[in-house]
């Protein structure tokens, strides 16, 4: 096996980078119920590989029931395990298998691999997830101590100090997830030499066969995964009708394109929304996932728009929100073009920038400030339209 540090990758190496990433995405982000004898035989192996005695492993159902065997080990904080999971089976190794890689290639394989991984979705189950999990059991923590400890200021600080490195003892494999696709790309396709073998086992285990893992010197927490992950294209949790994250004992998260749904929304699919949501709805974001399920066409149908001008086929409308606000002060309205068919009556409508006056501008703003007067015809179909203003609508659908 060779040794020569890697400066470049082959064409056919570098086809393997999708192949890899995926691979651990799909990994990472796969259901349960996971198999509990496996993950207790990887937790031993795993507690062996830092030179600690097998523990006592306790299985939950979900992360918050293992508040209370978190609560149960506050009084010592040396028995958190963590740090010494990640130096010896990922930290050593990747550090290891890194040293073989020369230039620019460490970084492009770490964003390729590694960082893509772990951005939007991983974030999003992160906030979604683990700092929901984290005030809760903050709270309860807080709530058995004794007054005293509470109160005074001078042992306040050290206090949470210490809360804080309880909480965060916990691995989460979708987060190591990004780490063992670089790894597995190293060893797979670059042939790297590490001297890691068994420990390159117990991570893929960890990652495969566990849940979210709270390691202490004689107890181990193991969380089940949840029983559905569902996400989109652009790897944001997503779901119509039904929960984007659900748990055995039917704890959920309703999520459209990213956007966390209250469950009166989330459970219906976005055809039974109705419009009229759109003007009663306080939080923005949710508001903007309702009026990306509703579509545009359908609101212009059923809300009651002002018009503000028109050309052929074309008239631009407006639609205010109440709650919704510069930072001056002034109400935002929503500037749409609606375009209707002559030929099917179909109506749609396409979101435009707030400074535009009047239909033609605003068609010439998604035709590429081309003026419409010299190529329109009275009978052009939307599906033109779109085909030319598609950068624009993509650029603008967050305004």
């Amino acid at each position: 096996m060779s040794q020569t540090k890697v400066k470049k990758l082959t064409p056919e190496q570098a086809a393997f980078i999708p192949v890899y990433r995926e691979k651990w995405r799909a990994i990472s982000l796969s259901t349960g119920p996971i198999n509990r004898s496996q993950a207790a035989e990887t937790i031993k192996s795993a507690y062996s590989a830092i030179g600690k005695k097998a523990p006592e492993i306790i299985f939950v159902d979900r992360p918050y029931e293992a508040a209370d065997i978190i609560l149960s080990q506050i009084d010592n904080p040396r028995s958190l395990l963590r740090s010494q999971f990640e130096t010896k089976l990922r930290s050593e190794l990747e550090k290891q298998l890194r040293s073989y890689l020369r230039g620019q290639l460490e970084s492009e394989l770490q964003n390729q691999l590694q960082t893509q991984l772990e951005d939007r979705l991983y974030t999003q189950l992160q906030t979604q997830l683990w700092e929901p999990q984290r005030n809760y059991l903050a709270g309860e923590i807080a709530s058995q101590l004794p007054p005293q400890q509470l109160i005074d200021e001078r042992n306040e600080e050290i206090h949470w100090e210490i809360l804080g490195k309880q909480l965060n003892n916990c691995i989460q494999p979708e987060l190591w997830a990004g780490c063992g696709s670089l790894l597995d790309f190293c060893i797979s396709v670059l042939n790297l030499p590490h001297s890691y073998g068994r420990n390159w086992i117990v991570f893929q285990s960890l990652v495969r066969d566990c849940g979210w893992i709270y390691p202490f010197e004689r107890v181990c927490v193991v969380c089940e995964k949840p029983i559905a992950l569902s996400a989109d294209s652009n790897h944001r949790l997503h779901a119509e009708g039904k929960p984007a994250v659900q748990f055995a004992d039917g704890f959920s998260i309703y999520a459209y394109h990213g956007v966390i749904l209250p469950e009166w929304y989330g459970r219906l699919h976005p055809h039974q929304w109705q419009s009229k949501w759109v003007l009663k709805e306080q939080n923005a974001e949710v508001r903007r996932a309702l009026i990306q399920g509703i579509t545009y066409d359908r609101i212009c149908q059923e809300l009651a728009v002002t018009e503000l001008d028109s050309w052929q086929e074309y008239t631009l409308l407006s639609i205010e929100f109440d709650d919704d606000f510069d930072w001056v002060g002034n109400a935002k309205p929503v500037y749409l073009l609606k375009m209707t068919c002559p030929s099917t009556g179909h109506i749609h409508a396409l979101r435009v920038p707030p400074d535009v006056r009047s239909a033609l501008e605003a068609i010439r703003w998604v035709n590429w400030d081309i003026d419409p007067r010299g190529f329109f015809r009275a009978n052009l179909s939307k599906t033109n339209l779109k085909k030319s203003a598609g950068y624009h609508h993509q650029s603008y659908t967050n305004c």
